[in-house]
């Protein structure tokens, strides 16, 4: 139950966050990608805000032995760059310019009841069962050979 408890509190503090910033605003996210026109740099002082928070939160965090509500840290291990990481990584980027939306700003979002948001979110979820259907597609593409 407390883990739950503070799943939920963390997820709001950063709903929040997102909310206050503005980066629900689909327009102030693609103002920051319109360096021609109307160029608002407000995404970059969140971005480095949460970049800062992140590095001091892991310099603090990694010293301990464990996480509060788990047995071990469940930290990435793979440090190569192959074309899955790249291809998701251009999607992610195209969708995000395309939309104004990315998944954690569409999330709070959705209590605008705003369509655009619900449409983000479709197509969000079809891109992950359609790069799921791929994986599997190329794992029995593979295990045939």
């Amino acid at each position: 139950m407390i883990r739950l408890l503070a799943s939920y509190c963390v997820g709001l503090i950063f709903g929040v966050g997102i909310i206050i910033s503005g980066m629900a605003n689909p327009a102030k996210v693609l103002n920051f990608f319109d360096i021609a026109g109307f160029w608002d740099p407000s995404l970059a002082f969140v971005m480095g805000g949460a970049l800062l928070t992140t590095a001091l939160g892991y310099r603090f965090v990694l010293k301990w032995r464990a996480p509060a509500f788990e047995s071990a840290f469940s930290l990435p291990t793979r440090k190569n760059i192959d074309t899955s990481l790249v291809a998701g990584s251009a999607t992610f980027g195209v969708g995000w310019g395309i939309s104004g939306f990315c998944p954690g700003a569409a999330i709070p979002a959705l209590g605008m009841m705003r369509i655009e948001v619900f449409l983000f979110m479709g197509a969000l979820i079809a891109g992950i069962l359609t790069a799921r259907l791929l994986q599997r597609a190329r794992a029995d593409l593979a295990a045939a050979n």
